[in-house]
């Protein structure tokens, strides 16, 4: 995490690129393996997902692009666990290569789909009416119904699992920061850690975030949402970082090193803050220059 600047550079420049191209390692499996206690990694090389277990059902989290179903269930059904037994589809955000391929994991396993608000009505356009539709050349995708729609705070819960949704908008109007507490293995009974699952904090480049003669901000408030979305992310506790895409929280180095220091190798409370201020030092920048270029 600490070569993040760099990483985060590469979202903002490249993300519109990706979109229209999406890079092998969103669809390149990665064999699963367990982060906690009933927390599971089940997503590809890049594209995260999340699976929470429960004796009630599974929660699962981001369905990836719309082929990725097919690579998440191989890994649920790797780690001993039944598809049809995922009851909750939760997101972090809804672009195509996080919800693409919701429809499919709703119409094979029926879970009932919570989303944000905001992301809720995008989802069910099928990304269609997404606010950077023209100017960042997202994809669309098969639309989804939503069963719940969710606000900042909202809890989402099944059988002995609670999670918490935290509304972390400006990359998408509803997108989703998700918290939960769990025991890593190995440590005290009682001890619990605190998870953050970030949703997205990057700025695409075509995103406009002050209001200028003729080209208005890509939508009202934006630069108050990313505002207070780093708001949030700096109160949040975290001991074990997560994130929609692997490079959030420099996946493939820990699993390399999962090996040798075992779970423990997921606690990192200074490589969230670190994560949090350089993402935050991008907005400010990218604000800073587009406010100099409005005057």
């Amino acid at each position: 995490m600490r070569r993040l600047p760099i990483c985060l550079l590469a979202i903002l420049v490249f993300c519109p690129l990706i979109n229209a191209q999406p890079t092998p390692d969103w669809t390149t499996p990665l064999a699963p393996f367990q982060i906690a206690d009933h927390l599971y990694y089940v997503g590809s090389r890049e594209l995260a997902s999340y699976l929470i277990t429960t004796p009630s059902g599974n929660i699962l989290i981001d369905a990836g692009v719309e082929s990725s179903p097919a690579l998440i269930r191989a890994s649920v059904e790797k780690l001993g666990f039944r598809w049809a037994d995922t009851k909750i589809l939760l997101n972090s955000q809804a672009h195509s290569d996080h919800v693409g391929g919701a429809a499919a994991v709703i119409r094979e396993t029926h879970a009932k789909n919570c989303v944000m608000e905001y992301d809720a009505a995008l989802m069910e356009t099928g990304g269609a009416t997404d606010f950077a539709r023209q100017s960042d050349g997202l994809h669309t995708y098969p639309p989804s119904h939503v069963d719940r729609v969710l606000h900042d705070g909202d809890t989402v819960k099944l059988g002995n699992a609670t999670l918490t949704a935290h509304k972390t908008a400006g990359h998408t109007r509803g997108c989703t920061t998700w918290t939960l507490r769990v025991h890593v293995p190995g440590e005290p009974a009682g001890q619990l850690r605190d998870v953050v699952i970030l949703g997205g904090f990057a700025a695409l480049s075509g995103y406009r975030l002050v209001d200028r003669p003729g080209h208005p901000a890509s939508y009202p408030g934006i630069a108050r949402d990313f505002e207070q979305t780093f708001a949030t992310l700096h109160r949040l506790p975290c001991d074990i970082p997560l994130g929609a895409h692997g490079i959030y929280f420099d996946l493939l180095v820990k699993v390399d090193s999962m090996a040798k220091q075992g779970p423990g190798v997921w606690i990192d409370p200074g490589g969230y803050r670190d994560t949090v201020a350089d993402a935050e030092a991008s907005f400010k920048k990218m604000l800073a220059e587009q406010q100099a270029s409005a005057r």
